[in-house]
């Protein structure tokens, strides 16, 4: 993979960094960009010179922050998928594809729409967990959205499965909880 360029926001969730190639929308990390940028406390902070990558980093951190605002429901964005391959691949494209915004999709649903078969039913659904934990695109590929037959199921970002919980009450998947609060337009700053 070639080097990206990253920008950052604040979210209900924590800091969340989006890395861009020339291609597109390459990675997506809950935490702050990675430790190797040059400033990684500067919102453009790049680990490229490359003008395109610094530009869809900026639309994509506009769109993040639209998206954990509730107000947008797709994000249009080319996604650079040189990070992923074979079954990988194939099964979050799917998942791009199929399920969107408020919706969900079991682990075992999403094994049987990419053709995963086994003798044993939860082989397939377990395949689908793994590659949804090594989904390097959380978020805009929305892992979140595939959950357990018998309950939310495991979410390896952020805080884990809070953070699942609360992008899917977000999405109108889930009620929300007592405690749930919403992003207002002052969690939006990239710049602390």
């Amino acid at each position: 993979m070639t080097a990206l360029s990253w920008a950052w926001l604040a979210t209900p969730v924590g800091p969340v960094a989006v890395g861009c190639s020339a291609d597109g929308v390459a990675q997506v990390r809950y935490g702050m960009p990675a430790s190797t940028l040059p400033d990684s406390t500067l919102p453009d902070s790049t680990l490229s010179d490359d003008a395109a990558g610094r530009k869809l980093a900026t639309a994509a951190r506009q769109q993040l922050t639209e998206y954990f605002r509730g107000q947008r429901t797709a994000f249009d964005l080319p996604v650079d998928w040189s990070g992923t391959a074979g079954p990988q691949r194939e099964v979050l494209q799917i998942l791009d594809r199929s399920v969107r915004y408020g919706q969900t999709i079991t682990y075992g649903a999403l094994a049987a729409a990419a053709g995963l078969t086994a003798g044993e039913a939860t082989l397939p659904a377990r395949a689908v967990g793994q590659i949804m934990g090594s989904n390097p695109i959380p978020v805009i590929i929305a892992c979140h959205r595939v959950v357990a037959s018998d309950g939310l199921g495991g979410y390896s970002g952020g805080a884990g499965t809070e953070v699942k919980r609360w992008l899917l009450i977000l999405e109108g998947s889930l009620p929300p909880t007592l405690d749930w609060q919403p992003m207002g337009p002052q969690a939006d700053r990239a710049d602390s």
